[in-house]
């Protein structure tokens, strides 16, 4: 379902734009539509009054949680089933953050995670990305929202971008505070400055060499690591919102010295911070998890050059579930 279907089936009942902004409101927000206290102008229709119970069940059954598993961090993952039986995960995060999904499955590929695996499967709707949100406020307060989880945000942009301009708009959510994370696609660059709320931009970079980017990501869009960061740069001027770099911490493949002097070319000057997010376990994948001493010195060496750097651990490490993990379980267990 997309957030344009609930609006049309408002406006057939007779809601104005000022009606369908206090029910999407009361939706995302969780806050009640009592208008004993509001202006004769903002009574819902009488029509809409009464199909609303309807619309409102209709809505809290896009998402179910299935499971939730909490971190040592003060994350949890939930297991999450859309209408149609298939399942997602979102991540409550610690500090109000909650990391969202876009998609069943993804069509990149990452060679070391688990989304991809079996290739893309559907697209999710506007209205089903936002009751992500709305299901993670009922367990937590939700005051940023990172579009992180399984799918790549720009292979189902205009529901993404849908879901963003509800979500820093009725939603409340600053739009700083709404992160769009990519592979790396034109259409981002195209897409993002023309809408009303601009969001934060986070950039899969993982290696400053194309040749072993695009190795470790076999379907994403060939664009020379110099380049994305280029493009990601105008970006960063035109918001005023630094670019949030990722890069999965693999041993032996991405965190050479080589690496290093790569990035601090890229980046330096540049209105940017790198993430260094260590490899969350995946069994049968072939990669490693590099020590806590070599990622920490990593992010020591960008800081000696001037480049912000975080060392973050993937949310959910402590209890193997890593984005599609839980999935990719559930899908596994006997009947």
């Amino acid at each position: 379902m997309r957030i344009e279907h609930i609006l049309k089936r408002l406006r057939e009942l007779g809601a104005k734009p000022r009606h369908e902004q206090r029910v999407l409101r009361a939706w995302v927000q969780g806050v009640s539509l009592d208008t004993r206290h509001s202006r004769a102008e903002d009574f819902l229709p009488l029509v809409v009054r009464r199909e609303l119970p309807a619309l409102m069940a209709e809505l809290a059954g896009l998402v179910r949680l299935v499971s939730e598993h909490p971190g040592e961090d003060g994350s949890a993952r939930l297991l999450l089933e859309l209408a149609d039986g298939q399942t997602v995960e979102s991540v409550l995060l610690p500090r109000d953050g909650l990391c969202v999904s876009t998609q069943v499955g993804c069509a990149v590929g990452c060679t070391f995670c688990m989304t991809g695996r079996d290739g893309l499967l559907r697209q999710l709707g506007s209205a089903e990305i936002v009751a992500q949100v709305v299901l993670g406020r009922t367990r937590r307060p939700v005051k940023k929202v990172v579009f992180m989880g399984m799918g790549e945000p720009a292979h189902n942009m205009d529901n993404v971008l849908e879901a963003i301009h509800l979500l820093g708009t009725a939603g409340g959510i600053g739009h700083k505070n709404l992160v769009f994370s990519t592979v790396g696609d034109r259409r981002v660059f195209q897409r993002l400055p023309l809408e009303a709320v601009r969001p934060a931009l986070a950039l899969s970079l993982h290696s400053t060499r194309g040749e072993l980017r695009a190795a470790l990501m076999p379907r994403a869009p060939r664009i020379a690591p110099d380049e994305l960061v280029a493009l990601a740069e105008d970006y960063a001027r035109a918001t005023g919102y630094p670019i949030q770099y990722q890069w999965t911490l693999l041993e032996g493949v991405n965190d050479s010295d080589e690496e290093l002097e790569g990035i601090v070319r890229l980046l330096s000057g540049k209105y940017a911070m790198m993430n260094f997010i260590p490899w969350n376990t995946i069994e049968g994948l072939g990669f490693r998890r590099p020590s806590r001493e070599r990622a920490e010195e990593m992010a020591r060496h960008l800081m000696r050059h001037r480049i912000l750097a975080k060392l973050r651990d993937s949310a959910g490490q402590d209890i193997a579930g890593g984005c599609g993990q839980l999935r990719a379980r559930a899908l596994s267990a006997p009947e």
